[in-house]
């Protein structure tokens, strides 16, 4: 077992990565001063770094097939002689000779473009609630093979709930478009899999090397995919294969897992009536008796008989759980999918054809007894068991493995997976355990770690999202899962601890950094070696920090500030230029430590204020790092810390409430800068709006670099988090350190 100090390997001999075959990603923008066009310089191009950026090919700019340009210092131009009606193409230019031709494009009306949405019909609970839909988190891929991007988008029900709220939610639908707006396929995911930022994480990634993006995701009984002709219409729809053991007891894409108020009262009374055969009692873990469990006096004989499960589920209900919290409110407890079979399904990117179907690993196991659901103060059935992380990770430093997990405020348990275009493989399984109680219905679960010896210190420590990136230098991806750090085969890495500090629960202490919301890891500092991680944590006075800079190899505490509540965001960027490396700041905190504010990459502070923290995206063309801002009904903008708004795209929505996130940060197309994709506030179409500043820094396209691209496969996961290089990237970056990038960028078969 490797936690505590971790460990660092020397930076070894890359393996050529399989990676996307990308076109040139042509894109022309009208704007005031002309016709702005822009496009990818690709990995596989790179030949070493120059004075302001990679050396490699250069480039012929054609309009109406006439040259008018020669670029050689970027890969954007702006032809102040164009027009509208002009069509161009670019030309690679290799010692003297064209070597390709990109397809001909013509101008966009302005700085964006428009791909229409076929939004979902309403809905009606089984409450009689109505919801409608709008376009939430995308990610993309290239499903067809010819180099161009298709578009994925989630859509969520109006009453998509977090896992801790109670109450039906409407089905979720993920969409595969084509960027003139064509729908490919919708999957339709059921009744059985409930709306909300952490149940479904979706992957589109190209694993098995043919050319192709396959989609993998979470799924179960009434998940079906639904195809349409070229006209829009429904030609056909097919439910996934669900294995034959579920169907020989029954299950069918019929059954409804929803639990009513009534059918959660029944899982009560028959929990309690099992209560003497539960694992936890047999074994002496946990009080014989339920009213142990409680604090009352003993009245009853075991097993239970059903009139006296039902006395004491009753006393739960009505007695107990109000005295605990006035929020614990169990009769109108309804909505949850706590039984039922769960899966994980590989579905063909282009058509949306079921591949293969298994079981989803770890299983719920229960309604989250074991995982401390009922254990705090305010009692939360469905809650911690139903965490669930995602993430694309290059293990074997070669091909992207599939990383699926459930769990992080205390067991945690994570999958990794390949798949070869016949089966998907299991190449290793983590699993902390359970995180111990003396009472699942009174305990503070103050315990650091799970019961398994070798992977106990992962419990506790995950955040609401994760990280991959190869921390270690060894060549292979690690899973940075919050404070700490799964190794490439699996074993942990590190876990990182600290001391709590003066004014916290007890001083001296050492106890794990644990849970947080927000995660980034990037190279923040560029004068320290490999990549560092920022986190913030919610922990209050029972945890050492409520943020943290750490090392990314060991994880070492850089530096950090205590907080005595949960600090929720934080953000990490080069928003201050004159600042040497990345700066970091966390949302305003519950201590006057004056550890807090704008931070630079050493930790002395530059300001008490911050700029925001819910996205970030490079969209400037000095390389410093912007803000993406705006909830609920406000406009989506992007300001520069020290510019000023840079654009608002107006008529256009965030999700997610005040997390404000758009559907997707990435460099889809064009030059280096990333597009911001956002939902028109009616969600009749998804805006990508383009960068159109002009820049003379000359950089591969992002998504030839794996730590960025395997970023944004999982940018959709729960609180989405920007994405980062593996690089140091900033407007002071020495361009002899970025890395010529080894590439293996299979085609598609005729």
């Amino acid at each position: 077992m490797k936690t505590g100090e971790g460990k660092l390997h020397e930076r070894v001999t890359q393996a050529a990565k399989q990676l996307e075959y990308l076109d040139r990603g042509l894109v022309a923008a009208s704007t005031s001063e002309g016709i702005f066009l822009s496009w990818r310089l690709l990995g596989t191009e790179v030949t070493g770094a120059a004075a302001h950026g990679m050396a490699g090919v250069d480039f012929h700019v054609y309009r109406d097939d006439v040259r008018v340009a020669m670029v050689e210092d970027s890969t954007n131009y702006l032809d102040r002689n164009g027009s509208s009606g002009s069509v161009y193409y670019v030309c690679a230019v290799k010692q003297g000779q064209e070597i390709d031709r990109s397809p001909e494009v013509t101008p966009w009306e302005s700085d964006y473009i428009e791909l229409p949405l076929r939004k979902p019909a309403d809905g009606v609970t089984p409450s009689g609630e109505r919801y409608t839909y709008s376009a939430n988190d995308m990610s993309v891929g290239d499903v067809d093979g010819d180099g161009q991007y298709e578009f994925f988008v989630k859509w969520d029900p109006s009453n998509s709930k977090d896992v801790s709220h109670v109450g039906y939610t409407g089905p979720v639908y993920l969409d595969c478009y084509k960027l003139d707006g064509t729908l490919l396929y919708r999957i339709d995911l059921g009744v059985n899999i409930r709306a909300g930022a952490h149940y479904t994480q979706f992957l589109v990634y190209d694993w098995d090397g043919d050319g192709k993006a396959e989609v993998m995701l979470k799924t179960a009984p009434g998940t079906k995919t639904i195809t349409y002709d070229s006209d829009g219409m429904m030609v056909a729809e097919r439910y996934i294969t669900m294995p034959e053991e579920d169907l020989a007891v029954g299950c069918s894409h019929e059954d409804d897992y929803r639990m009513s108020s009534s059918d959660y009262y029944e899982h009560v009374v028959q929990m309690f009536m099992g209560w003497h055969a539960h694992e936890e009692v047999t074994v002496g873990h946990w009080p014989a008796t339920l009213e142990a469990c409680f604090g009352i006096e003993p009245a009853y004989a075991y097993p239970l008989s059903r009139e006296d499960a039902v006395r004491l589920a009753d006393h739960f209900f009505d007695v107990y759980a109000p005295s605990r919290s006035s929020r614990n409110k169990l009769r109108a407890f309804e909505g949850f999918i706590l039984t039922g079979p769960e899966y994980l399904t590989v579905f063909e990117g282009e058509t949306g054809e079921e591949l293969q179907t298994v079981r989803y690993k770890p299983g719920r196991h229960d309604d989250g007894l074991m995982w401390g659901d009922y254990a705090w103060n305010r009692i939360e059935p469905g809650n911690r068991v139903d965490r669930f992380l995602a993430g694309v990770g290059y293990l074997d430093g070669c091909k992207p493995h599939a990383i699926f997990a459930r769990g992080y405020y205390t067991r945690a348990a994570v999958a990794a997976y390949t798949w070869n275009g016949v089966q998907v493989q299991e190449i290793w399984y983590t699993d902390s355990g359970w995180v111990p109680m003396n009472n699942p219905f009174n305990d503070t679960l103050k315990g650091e770690d799970g019961r398994s010896e070798l992977y106990g210190s992962l419990a506790k420590q995950g955040a609401h999202s994760l990280s991959i990136a190869d921390v270690d230098g060894d060549g292979c991806d690690e899973i940075i899962y919050g404070a700490a750090t799964i190794d490439h085969d699996g074993t942990i890495l590190y876990s990182s601890k600290g001391d709590l500090p003066e004014g916290s629960a007890a001083p001296g202490r050492s106890a794990k950094l644990g849970h947080g919301d927000a995660l980034h890891v990037a190279n923040i500092d560029p004068d320290r070696p490999g990549l560092e991680i920022f986190m913030v944590h919610e922990s209050g006075i029972w945890g050492p920090f409520g943020y943290t800079l750490r090392d990314a190899a060991t994880g070492e505490v850089l530096f950090g500030g205590f907080a005595t509540e949960d600090v929720g965001r934080g953000m990490v960027g080069q928003v201050d230029r004159a600042q040497r490396g990345l700066q970091v700041w966390a949302s305003e905190s519950y201590t006057s430590d004056d550890a807090f504010g704008l931070l630079t990459a050493a930790g002395e502070r530059i300001s008490r204020q911050v700029p925001g923290t819910n996205m970030s995206i490079k969209w400037s063309g000095d390389m410093t790092t912007q803000i993406v801002s705006g909830s609920f009904e406000q406009s989506v903008t992007i300001a520069d810390w020290q510019r000023g708004v840079l654009l608002t795209a107006e008529g256009t929505r965030s999700n997610n409430g005040t997390k404000g996130n758009p559907c997707l940060v990435a460099d889809v197309f064009g030059d280096w800068r990333e597009e911001l994709l956002v939902r028109t506030a009616d969600s009749s179409a998804i805006r990508i709006y383009l960068s159109t500043e002009l820049t003379d820094r000359k950089l591969y396209t992002l998504m030839h670099d794996a730590q960025y691209r395997t970023g944004v496969a999982w940018q959709n996961v729960v609180y989405n988090q920007p994405c980062y290089t593996s690089f140091y990237m900033a407007s002071d970056m020495d361009w002899s350190k970025v890395p010529i990038p080894k590439l293996h960028v299979p085609r598609a078969k005729a």
